[in-house]
């Protein structure tokens, strides 16, 4: 793969177990930060349904051979700095950082078809620079009934917008024309991100 500048090193990067929206919006910053010419070609993409109940396969926290785990949702970021280049940056996949999207896609959600309908993915696709100043999160959801943590929440303080004191719920929420960014299925979202080389080809003649 071509080396990505974007991130040199995964250990340099932030990131608390079980915080993925908070490490992607990290990531953001981070471009924002050291590369911001680059920040409008990347995005933060929230996978989730209606029932909170989205298999992935290659995650670190997965089970078995094919290392798959049911999450409530799952976020990771995206860097398409060309129509023909999508690079997926995911801190929690067994998979290289970066992945081209291609293989990600392939090997982390598969088919729907397999799939109950009550399993099927979908994905809230958003630019980071507004995923950095809309998302706010108070961390009230790593929290059980007695106040102590699900599981230890990062050592900086919780990411809070000047508007909102917590709208995880909008991100995670896969209703079209509610939330920030556009929401896709996952035959809709790979073919919005995935241009195939033989694609490429014919529109470049």
């Amino acid at each position: 793969m071509t080396t990505d500048f974007l991130f040199p090193k995964i250990a340099d990067c932030s990131y608390v177990s079980c915080y993925c929206e908070e490490n992607v919006w990290k990531l953001c910053e981070q471009v924002k930060r050291t590369r911001p010419e680059e920040l409008s070609k990347c995005y933060a993409v929230f996978v989730s349904n209606e029932g909170r109940t989205v298999p992935l396969w290659r995650q670190k926290a997965g089970r078995g051979d094919d290392q798959v785990v049911i999450w409530d949702y799952h976020v990771f970021f995206m860097h398409n700095p060309s129509p023909n280049r999508c690079l997926v940056f995911d801190l929690d996949t067994t998979l290289p950082f970066p992945t081209y999207f291609h293989k990600y896609v392939t090997e982390t959600f598969r088919s729907d078809l397999a799939l109950r309908p009550e399993h099927h993915r979908f994905f809230r696709v958003i630019p980071a620079d507004t995923y950095l100043i809309e998302f706010s999160s108070d961390r009230r959801h790593m929290r059980r009934p007695d106040g102590s943590w699900i599981k230890p929440p990062p050592s900086y303080p919780p990411i809070l917008s000047n508007t909102n004191l917590h709208c995880l719920g909008d991100f995670i929420c896969m209703s079209a024309g509610k939330g920030p960014g556009a929401v896709y299925s996952l035959s809709e979202f790979v073919h919005n991100f995935y241009k195939s080389p033989h694609v490429m080809a014919q529109n470049n003649k």
